[in-house]
This record gives C-alpha cells, sequence and structure tokens, in this order.
C-alpha cells in the first residue's frame, strides 16, 4: 500500500498549488489574462447513514476514479495501540463477505484497472481507477469492505497482514539511514499522549501484540459511513452514479459517531537536542522543529512560504551560509508542516562527510541573522506564487488528483469547494507576513534538534545532546508461527440483496490513442507532438542522445556532471539570475543523465512557452562554464556516492549491474560515476563532451500540451537556426548472456534488519521482436501485484513488503530480474522461493491465469493517455525505437492472440533458473553460510564494489 510519506507529500502538493489565473474575453473578444476565481465543479449530497458523497464529471477519457477517505488515522490511535490505522488500512485489502481472499486486487486489475490506499496522521485513503465500464464493480468492492468485511477477519489473516507491515517498516524505516528520525523528533516535539506522539507505521512492540479483538473495535469505531467521504470522477452519467451509490452504499448502518478532533498546538518550554548513531548513515545530519499551529490557518500559508525562502535557491540564506559560504553541506532544506491538529516548521540538512554539526547549527543561526537582516521582497513573493499555478494545473490534470482534492477538502475543511479560500489565502500572503510567522514561532524560541551521526562518529554531534532511546530489532532465527483456524462459516451481514453476485462489467472502451504529429527540423532535429486541451500547460522534453554511453570509463560520470553545469546560469545570466527567470514564469525545468541519453524536461504555462523555450536555447547554446558552482556541484555528487554506499538498495544495484555486464561495459559503471573518478573530473572534461557530442543531429524535441504543431514549431526556430549540427559517434558495446551456472553472491551491510535480492541475468533490448511477448509472459510471475512471487512471499509468507520481476531494456539488452527486499532471517528461503517460481512457471500456466494476463493489460489502455505526462512518455518510446504512432495497436494484437503455447515458450527460452546470478545484500553473519548448503554452484563473498573478498575478512 502506498506510505503515508508519498500519500501526505501528495496532499500537501495539491493543497500548496492552488494559485490560479483564468483567462477571460475582453470587448473584442480577444483573451486577456486575469486573475480570477476557479473552481473544480461538483455536486456533494449526504446518504441517510451519513456518507458524503462528491461527484464531478470529466469526460476527456473513458475511466472513473473512486476514492473513499476516512476520518481515522494514526491520530485516533492511543499509547500501546499504535499502527492501527495503517494495519488497518492492510487488512481492507485481504477478504470481505462477499469478495474472496486477494480478490480486491486481482478483479480490478482484470478490469485494467489500478488501487491503492494510504495512511497518515490524518486520514486514511482507498482508491481505484478503471475503464468506465467497471464503475460498478468497483462500487460492489468499496461497499462491500465498508459494511460487509469484519466477519472475515481472520487469526491467520491478521497474523500475515501483521507480518507484511512489519516489514514494510524495515523497509521504510529501519534499513534505511536516518530513518528513525521521525520516531525520535515525534517523541520529543509531543507530550506523552498526543496524537501526533507516534509514527504512523507504529511501534514495532504494538504491531506484535495487537489483537483480532483490537481490530474488530478500531473497525467498528472508525470505518463507517458517517465517518468517510466517497468522491467518484471522472466519465459517468449523474443518475446512474447515483442511483449506484444508494444501492451498494446506502444500506451500510451508521456505526458510531466519531466526534471531530480539535487543533492540539503545543509549545516547548524549553529546547530539546539529541543524537543517534546511525547504522547506515555515512553523513551527519541535522535537524531542527519548531512547533507551529494547524492547516488552513493564515499563518500557516505564510510558513509555507518562509521555508521556501529560507531554504530554496541561491537566494536563500541557508544556501548561502552553509553552501556557499562554509562548504557545510551541498543542500538545504527547510518546510512549514501544518497538519489537522499542529503544525511543525522544519529544518533539514544533512552535511558534508565529516563535518561537524555543531558547525552546521551555528551555520543556520547566522543565516537566521542574514534573513533578519535582509528581510523579505516583492520579488520573493511574486516568484514563489507564479510557481503554483502550474503546480495547481499539474494537480488536476487526472481524474485521481480531483478526487483526492475534493475529499480531503470535504473532510479538513468540511466544504469540497473549499479551493477558492484556499487560494484567496495564498493569494494574501505578504512580505510582511512571512517576517511576521519568522518573529512568531522561530526567532529565539525552543525546538527539537537531532544529531545523526555514522557508527562510531560520536566526536560530530551537535553540543549538549542526549542519546535518543532508538529501539532496534534484533536479528533472530525465523520462527513461524502457526495459527489454528476454526472452520466456521462466514457469518453474512443482511443486505437487499444478493452480494455474492459480481456486478457484470458490460463492454470495455476502445482502444483510442491519441492523434500526434511529426515534423523533422532543418538542422536534423526530429520533433514529435500531440495537442491535449485539457490543462493550459505543456509538457516537453529534448533528448540528446549519448549519454553514459559517451562516458569514458576512466573518467565516468562526466556525463552526469554536465547536465547539473548547464543548469547553473548562462553567458547572459548568473546562476541566481536564470534560477529566477524560470521561477517567475511559473515553470520547471530540469536536466538529467540517463544510460544512453541526456535529457532537458519542462513544463510551463501555455501562455509562458515560448519565453521557456527562449531560456531553453539559453541553456542549451551558452553554457556559462561556472568554475564556483563546478566545485560545488562536485561536492554535492561526491556525498551523494559515499551516501549511496550504505543505502543497501543502492549496493545492489551497482553490483548486480557490474555483475551481469562486466567490467567492459560502460554500465557496469554507475551514471553518477565514483568518488575518485569524479574527483578527478576538471572542466575542461565537461567543455570537450559538450563540443563533441552536443549535437542536434542526434536530439529529438518531444511536446505534449494547450499547444498546436504550428505554434510548437514556431517555437523551435531559435534552435533550429542557431544550433549546428554535428557528426557525433556513440559507442557500441556489445553484450550477450554468457552465464553458464547458477552463482550466489553475498554483499555483507552488518546488522541490516532486511535483505535486498536481485536475481537474473542479461535477457534482449527493447527493439527485440520477442521484447513486448516476453513482458506479457511475466505479467503472471511478478508483473504485478498478483504475481506469484508477490502472492507467496507476501500474501501468504509475509516477508517482504513486495516481490516483482520484470524484464528491462532498450537499445541494448537489458536484463531479467527477479527482486525483493526480505526480512532478515527468511532470506535463504525467499531465494529458494523465486528460484522454485522461476522454474515452474516453464511449466506453462493456466487458462484463467492466461484470461487475467490478458484483460488486465488491454483494459489497462483506457488509462494510458489521460495525463501530459503520460502522452510525453509515449511520444519518447515512439521516437526512442522508431515505433509507428499506433504501436499500441499493435501491443494489444500481441497480447490478444498469445496462447497458452506461445506463453510456456516464451518462458522457456528467456527463464533459466540455473543460469542465474543471485545477489543477496544483507547481514552475512547470520546468513551467509546458509547458502553454501542449497546447491548453487559457487558461492562467493563480495566488497560493496563486487570484489570478491575472503570470508576471515567479514566478522561472522
Amino acid at each position: 500500500m502506498t506510505s503515508k510519506n508519498s500519500l501526505k507529500m501528495l496532499a500537501i502538493a495539491l493543497f500548496a498549488g492552488l494559485f490560479v489565473f483564468t483567462s477571460c474575453k475582453n470587448k473584442d473578444g480577444d483573451k486577456t489574462e486575469e486573475t480570477a476565481k476557479l473552481s473544480i465543479e461538483f455536486e456533494k449530497y449526504e446518504l441517510a447513514n451519513g456518507l458524503d458523497v462528491v461527484l464531478h464529471q470529466d469526460k476527456s477519457d473513458p475511466i472513473v476514479s473512486l476514492a473513499i477517505q476516512y476520518g481515522v488515522g494514526s491520530n485516533r490511535e492511543k499509547t500501546g495501540r499504535t499502527g492501527f490505522a495503517h494495519l488497518f488500512e492492510h487488512m481492507l485489502f485481504q477478504e470481505s463477505e462477499n469478495v474472496g481472499q486477494d480478490q480486491f486486487f486481482k478483479k480490478i486489475q482484470d478490469a485494467g484497472g489500478t488501487l491503492n490506499g494510504g495512511t497518515w496522521k490524518d486520514g486514511t485513503i482507498y482508491y481505484e481507477i478503471v475503464p468506465k465500464n467497471a464503475m460498478e464493480m468497483i462500487m460492489w468492492l468499496e461497499s462491500d469492505r465498508m459494511g460487509y468485511l469484519i466477519n472475515t477477519v481472520t487469526e491467520s489473516a491478521f497474523y500475515n497482514q501483521q507480518e507484511v507491515v512489519q516489514n514494510e517498516k524495515r523497509q521504510r524505516v529501519d534499513n534505511n539511514p536516518y530513518g528513525h528520525t521521525n520516531w525520535v523528533l515525534d517523541k520529543n516535539l509531543y507530550p506523552e499522549g498526543h496524537p501526533y506522539n507516534w509514527q504512523v507505521i507504529g511501534e514495532l512492540v504494538d504491531l506484535q501484540n495487537a489483537t483480532v479483538e483490537d481490530v474488530r473495535e478500531f473497525y467498528d469505531r472508525f470505518y463507517g459511513p458517517n465517518n468517510a467521504t466517497l468522491v467518484l470522477a471522472g466519465d459517468f452519467e449523474i443518475d446512474e452514479a447515483k442511483a449506484m451509490i444508494e444501492k451498494y452504499f446506502g444500506e451500510i448502518k451508521r456505526r458510531q459517531e466519531v466526534e471531530p478532533l480539535q487543533p492540539q498546538n503545543i509549545t516547548l518550554a524549553e529546547t530539546k537536542r539529541l543524537y543517534h548513531e546511525d547504522n547506515f548513515a555515512t553523513a551527519p545530519q541535522l535537524n531542527m522543529v519548531w512547533p507551529t499551529v494547524e492547516q488552513y490557518t493564515p499563518d500557516a500559508y505564510a510558513l509555507d512560504f518562509l521555508a521556501e525562502i529560507i531554504s530554496s535557491g541561491k537566494k536563500a540564506p541557508l544556501y548561502k551560509v552553509l553552501v556557499k559560504e562554509k562548504d557545510l553541506t551541498s543542500q538545504t532544506s527547510a518546510y512549514n508542516n501544518s497538519q489537522q491538529l499542529a503544525g511543525e516548521f522544519h529544518i533539514r540538512i544533512t552535511a558534508n562527510n565529516d563535518k561537524n554539526l555543531k558547525d552546521v547549527e551555528a551555520g543556520i543561526f547566522e543565516a537566521f541573522t542574514m534573513f533578519e537582516k535582509d528581510g523579505v521582497t516583492d520579488r520573493d513573493i511574486e516568484r514563489i506564487k507564479a510557481g503554483l499555478e502550474t503546480q495547481f494545473y499539474n494537480g488536476i490534470s487526472s481524474v485521481l488528483g480531483k478526487s483526492f482534492q475534493l475529499a480531503q477538502y470535504n473532510v479538513f475543511a468540511g466544504d469540497p469547494g473549499f479551493i477558492e479560500e484556499d487560494i484567496e489565502n495564498i493569494k494574501k500572503v505578504t512580505k510582511e507576513d512571512v517576517m511576521r510567522v519568522y518573529n512568531t514561532y522561530i526567532k529565539e524560541k525552543p525546538f527539537v534538534m537531532t544529531s545523526f551521526v555514522p557508527k562510531g562518529k560520536m566526536e560530530l554531534i551537535a553540543d549538549n545532546s542526549t542519546k535518543a532511546p532508538v529501539v532496534e530489532e534484533e536479528i533472530k532465527e525465523n520462527v513461524a508461527k502457526t495459527v489454528e483456524e476454526k472452520q466456521e462459516e462466514i457469518v453474512k451481514t443482511p443486505s437487499n440483496f444478493d452480494r455474492t453476485v459480481e456486478p457484470t462489467q458490460g463492454e470495455a472502451p476502445a482502444l483510442s490513442i491519441p492523434e500526434s504529429w511529426t515534423a523533422s527540423l532543418t538542422n536534423g532535429i526530429k520533433v514529435y507532438g500531440i495537442e491535449q486541451n485539457e490543462v493550459p500547460t505543456v509538457n516537453f522534453s529534448l533528448v540528446i542522445e549519448g549519454g553514459h554511453l559517451l562516458d569514458d570509463k576512466n573518467k565516468n560520470g562526466v556525463a552526469n556532471l554536465m547536465t547539473d553545469i548547464m543548469m547553473e546560469g548562462t553567458v547572459n545570466k548568473t546562476p541566481l539570475e536564470l534560477e529566477e527567470e524560470i521561477e517567475l514564469l511559473g515553470a520547471s525545468i530540469n536536466m538529467y543523465t540517463t544510460n544512453e541519453s541526456i535529457i532537458i524536461r519542462g513544463n510551463t504555462l501555455t501562455r509562458n512557452f515560448e519565453k521557456t523555450m527562449k531560456l531553453i536555447e539559453e541553456i542549451l547554446l551558452e553554457p556559462r562554464w561556472d568554475e564556483e558552482e563546478f566545485a560545488l556541484i562536485k561536492t554535492r555528487t561526491i556525498n551523494q556516492i559515499k551516501r549511496a554506499q550504505a543505502n543497501p538498495n543502492v549496493v545492489a544495484s551497482n553490483v548486480y549491474n557490474k555483475l551481469l555486464y562486466g567490467e567492459d561495459h560502460i554500465f557496469s559503471y554507475p551514471t553518477s560515476g565514483t568518488e575518485a573518478s569524479v574527483e578527478a573530473i576538471t572542466i575542461n572534461d565537461l567543455k570537450d563532451f559538450y563540443t563533441k557530442n552536443f549535437s542536434p543531429s542526434i536530439s529529438t524535441f518531444h511536446v505534449v500540451g494547450k499547444i498546436n504543431k504550428e505554434n510548437a514549431l514556431k517555437n523551435l526556430k531559435g534552435l533550429e537556426a542557431k544550433w549546428a549540427a554535428k557528426e557525433v559517434t556513440i559507442p557500441e558495446y556489445p553484450v550477450a548472456n554468457n552465464r553458464d551456472k547458477a552463482s550466489l553472491y553475498f554483499v555483507d551491510i552488518p546488522n541490516a534488519k532486511q535483505s535486498v535480492i536481485n536475481i537474473g541475468y542479461i535477457a534482449l533490448p527493447r527493439t527485440d521482436k520477442d521484447f513486448y511477448p516476453a513482458e506479457v509472459m511475466n505479467y503472471k510471475l511478478g508483473g504485478s501485484f498478483s504475481g506469484n512471487v508477490n502472492l507467496i512471499l507476501r500474501e501468504e509468507k509475509g516477508y517482504t513488503y513486495g516481490a516483482r520481476t520484470n524484464f528491462s531494456g532498450t537499445k541494448i539488452p537489458g536484463t531479467f530480474t527477479a527482486s525483493s527486499s526480505v526480512r532478515t532471517n527468511t532470506t535463504g528461503e525467499s531465494v529458494q522461493i523465486f528460484k522454485d517460481q522461476i522454474a515452474n512457471y516453464k511449466n506453462g500456466i493456466s487458462e484463467e491465469d492466461l484470461a487475467f494476463t490478458k484483460n488486465a493489460l488491454v483494459k489497462s489502455n483506457a488509462r494510458r493517455f489521460e495525463t501530459q505526462f503520460n502522452l510525453l512518455g509515449m511520444l519518447q518510446e515512439m521516437s526512442s525505437y522508431d515505433l509507428p504512432a499506433n504501436y499500441i495497436e499493435g501491443e494489444e494484437q500481441i497480447i490478444k492472440g498469445m496462447t497458452l503455447e506461445q506463453h510456456k515458450a516464451l518462458a522457456n527460452k528467456y527463464l533459466d533458473e540455473s543460469k542465474m546470478a543471485y545477489l543477496v545484500v544483507g547481514d552475512a553473519a547470520t546468513q551467509f553460510a546458509q547458502f553454501k548448503k542449497m546447491g548453487f554452484d559457487e558461492v562467493k563473498l563480495l566488497d560493496k564494489e563486487g570484489e570478491e573478498v575472503k570470508l576471515k575478512d567479514v566478522k561472522m
């Protein structure tokens, strides 16, 4: 399920990005840009049982989104009974009285849809997006778990999800650098008993001690219709939708009345300073948090602006002091987190390696002094507001985004139409407001501070810090818990109709691929475009072939540094001036390196596309080569590389690539480079790379949005005229699968709470005729939540938060990979399960599984063209592999024509578990020895660079 953090950040993004303009016509009929109110049309009503219903029609795509938000997050829990809201989110995906075990995901995928849920401190939400013909089915599913679920919550089902949630905690918290930070902050910011005193994921001991009776009581209190908001958005008819909602939800009985929670803001009597030696961190990190105010208050809006002004961009005082002047860090971060009950203002600084956090603390207060002296300008306020319009349109570009927004406004503001007031509140923020909230909440006020430092680096903590009582799980032998199930028939809750009958779906929407256009510029740039007029924005990308392929193995990382330096000013604009120009347009421009290309991506309002493209011309054709910024970029990159060495997932990815591609292939080297290679790179290396390898002859421009072909090409005239073509030769690196045995490789991460598993070998390129058929073949093995490996390792065993298999490939052969992060004491068994499942899959699948695969893949095409981002991806795939505009039709025919015999033949051709590399990154002391007895052709211990080490060098 979705983590509370990702969902919360989505909610913050939706709430923050609401400063909008609309156009109106003057007396001559011409459009003028004037500020106007904007609202999303909706109808709200209430069922007799208390369920709030919000309907929003959007017929731009043949899909519907259903979101149900319950007024229950971790804020409704009690000390000693934490994690219940999140645990119950998981339980609601298991089974209900009329929907079988694990059928929620399978039925939605079978209909071509997707679903998930999320829990955060203030709420829980469940959602589905499906083709419109499946609307009644998702109402049946959602209503069944709202009103007809609790009788199915058995000991075994509950125990399984306890295990899954504990693995989620291990993956997100225990096995991550700085993972325990929020626990320490909240425990010390909020007093015992305050609803924000604990984490959404809960305490491990509480999760382990929870009982079925606890869960039943929690469900009865908080998961009734009178504590929920249902939002339906998309392509439907109002009267038909209302009738379905009444049929499926109207008969569900009210439950206990839930009293609204009132704000519980807190104050600190004194500053609290704590430290923790972090098992995974390679650099020290300082967090400072001040208590503020709840959401939707005038001060909350001003605090959002304050965070942006003091930390974001080259003008920010934190950046000037900590990055430019003192070289203490390469990045500064601050944000205000105003929630339903209380608010927090955060500053988070991950220091450069071996920098002392007491110096970082002193630097933060120097930055405050600078801020007090320089103040806030009208231009600061203007540039922040400028970006919010674009963010708003991005947030409502999908029916799901609108569903979330309407639901959250209804729950927290009591009105789905609160958007207009929210916008006005943002527009009212002044520079005086920003200074006022700084003086009220931050200046000379007590705070909570944490110093997280690498193991053995106590000298780096801030002064006067005390040890935080972080509890870390001990690695123990896996002991399977046996739960005896009473074979009792599930008692069915009475209903006005037979809920065991799944609604028929009718005919699925026909494939309708948006019309695209192409063009070629005189200097060789190929152009692909799609006009989509749903929101007044444009998304675009310029793809320059080469990227990491053009790196010299002896100076690896030049391409990556190139994309960073190109965004640091132009000949006529300083880095600060370029940054402000982009922000004042409400645009975003990013440049990054992939294995095979350098990409410039942009997002802007249609009315500002011309000015945005002028900046693209400057960035591309007039680089500044700023020596001071280059030094900062190198420091930042080296810091990132060092930190990645402590992240088990990054270690696994790097070693896996080295094992499969071999030292002679550039893909065995990380795109970012190594510490040594980056240190050796000079700015002249970047200039040489630019001179030799940037050319329109190997470039393709993609544009999607509210812009036609004529206007798009008109705004490319500058690049066409000014950018001359040159010949660029991209190196070829032959690669093939030459593995002839099953090899087990183990990388030691002492005391790791999970093991990262990557299994596979070189497979085939995206351009191979078998590539897409192989993807179809893989779907039931591990290409979806309902894949065999996930159903066993997560749903049956409870060993992991997720397991998957996939084929990757471009013009260069990619890999077949099976992967997961599993509880440490299940490592050996999990590897064996992967191996067995890959082997068994070659025996063929059932007719039912093949039908499921076909339905899931074909019907999901209804969701494939909804947003500009989706369409941009389609254009990039077309151009990268020279595919026809209707290539998705060809993919559909491959799916529909797949037979059991073809499926089996593909599995036998591309899956051979006896010749794969089996990589495990985890705790060698407890997990390595067992693999010598598991029948592998060879078993090797490797270091984090993928080099073999002797067993005596590892503490066992």
